[in-house]
């Protein structure tokens, strides 16, 4: 899948190096499906195939999808399909789910297959919908979800996300970890959200304060306060407007320990 800066601490500070600490997954002679990539990130992965003899499938060369008039068109070598667009939501879950398909279409599977895949797929805090639980309960005309992104390119994947919903008034509750680049992920947010609430990730050591997320929301101009708890925070958005898009994100520490309390 596209690779972007994150776990730089761990995978190194470019793209470049990442891709090729990311590229070790390729074995000998085993197909890899590549998707969409940043030019200078394709060109490690393909050296990388290249010095294991694997087989490669990539987007742009092999494969191609696109997304035309609500439906999930796939092209490569054997023709078209025209599938229902992916369960899972945001333009970036497009390139996955063409993965997915090349995949498939390489083991041999048919559209039937192709279908099941790209509707029923489920990914928890991937900009998953909460639709039950004591959080709903406590927002019921609220439009509450979970994401666990933390990194710039999610944080862009997110507001491309919900630029593609219907208007709404849109809140944030933030909690993330101290070592990621928080303003970085804001930012595209800000174009977005109307607001966020800064929260600690509870349990987590390693979580950033609240004052400090509501710090940087605020530097990237995302009006930000402090909340002790996202229950507290889905209180006080409740009642400053009941009808709200309620946006729980920012680290899948967070996310867990919501989906935990959420039931």
């Amino acid at each position: 899948t596209k690779i972007d800066l994150a776990h730089q601490q761990f995978l190194g500070e470019t793209l470049a190096e990442i891709a090729y600490q990311k590229a070790g997954i390729i074995k000998k002679g085993v197909p890899l499906v590549i998707g969409p990539q940043h030019e200078e990130v394709l060109d490690v992965i393909e050296a990388e195939a290249r010095r294991y003899d694997a087989p490669t499938l990539v987007h742009g060369q092999h494969w191609h999808i696109w997304d035309e008039r609500g439906r999930l068109v796939f092209q490569d070598e054997t023709g078209l399909l025209d599938l229902p667009l992916p369960n899972l939501r945001g333009p970036h879950q497009i390139g996955n789910a063409g993965m997915a398909i090349a995949a498939l279409r390489h083991l041999g599977f048919g559209e039937e297959a192709c279908e099941a895949a790209v509707t029923s797929a489920f990914w928890p805090a991937r900009m998953q919908r909460l639709r039950r639980g004591p959080l709903v309960d406590a927002a019921p005309e609220a439009e509450l979800w979970l994401d666990g992104g933390h990194n710039p390119a999610a944080g862009q994947a997110l507001a491309d996300t919900l630029a593609g919903l219907p208007d709404r008034p849109t809140h944030m509750i933030c909690g993330m970890l101290s070592t990621k680049d928080v303003a970085g992920y804001l930012r595209p947010l800000a174009e977005q959200a109307q607001s966020l609430h800064a929260v600690a990730i509870p349990g987590e050591t390693a979580t950033l304060p609240a004052e400090d997320t509501a710090a940087a929301a605020d530097s990237v101009g995302l009006p930000a306060r402090v909340a002790t708890s996202v229950a507290d925070a889905l209180a006080a958005l409740v009642e400053q407007d009941p009808s709200a898009r309620i946006l729980i994100c920012g680290s899948l520490y967070l996310a867990g320990a919501v989906l935990r309390e959420n039931g």
